[in-house]
C-alpha cells in the first residue's frame, strides 16, 4: 500500500493530535454519487465538501454537509451576508487548500497556513458518531469521530461556523 504524500501529511497531523482514524481505499471518485458505490462498508456520516468564493473573490468558504443534503447557495448568501457565492476554480482550490478537484476535504485546511478559508459546517454533523472525508486524495476515505473532527477544526485555527442545512 503506497500512501500519497498529501495523505501522509493528513495522517501525520491526525497522529500528532492523538486522533484515531480508519482508512478505506477505493477507486478514484469525483462526486458523491460515484463515492456512494464504495461506502457500503464504511460506518458513519458521509459528507460533501464544497469550495466556494464570494463575488469579489476576496473570501473563500469550505462548506461541509451531510452527503444527502443540498447546499442552498442563495440561502447561504443571506446567512453569510454575501452578494453571490460560486464554486472556486481549480486554481483557487490549489492556492487556498492545496487540493485538486474531486479531493475537496476539510483536511485541506492543513495547507491553509494563513487561515483564510472560512469553514461552514452542517449542524447535524455534530450528532453523527463518525464522519468520513477524503484524506486530500480521492482514492481513499478516512473516518474519525465527530468529536475528533471538532478537535481537528479547532486545531486548524480557521474560522468555523455551524448552520442548519
Amino acid at each position: 500500500m503506497s500512501i500519497h504524500p498529501a495523505e501522509a501529511r493528513v495522517f501525520e497531523v491526525l497522529d500528532g493530535l492523538g486522533i484515531a482514524y480508519t482508512r478505506h481505499e477505493h477507486p478514484p471518485v469525483f462526486t458523491v454519487e460515484q463515492a456512494e458505490r464504495h461506502w457500503a462498508d464504511i460506518q458513519g456520516a458521509h459528507c460533501k465538501n464544497l469550495f466556494l468564493r464570494n463575488k469579489k473573490g476576496n473570501r473563500h468558504y469550505l462548506v461541509i454537509l451531510l452527503s444527502a443534503k443540498q447546499a442552498d447557495l442563495r440561502g447561504l448568501n443571506e446567512k453569510l451576508g454575501e452578494d453571490r457565492l460560486s464554486f472556486g476554480s481549480p486554481e483557487r482550490l490549489q492556492k487556498y487548500l492545496g487540493l485538486e478537484p474531486g479531493s475537496v476535504s476539510p483536511f485541506g485546511l492543513i495547507n491553509d497556513l494563513p487561515k483564510e478559508v472560512i469553514v461552514i459546517v452542517d449542524q447535524d454533523l455534530r450528532q453523527a458518531g463518525r464522519v468520513n472525508f477524503h484524506p486530500n486524495i480521492n482514492t481513499a476515505t478516512v473516518g474519525i469521530s465527530a468529536a475528533d473532527f471538532e478537535r481537528f477544526l479547532a486545531w486548524t485555527g480557521n474560522p468555523v461556523r455551524y448552520f442548519q442545512f
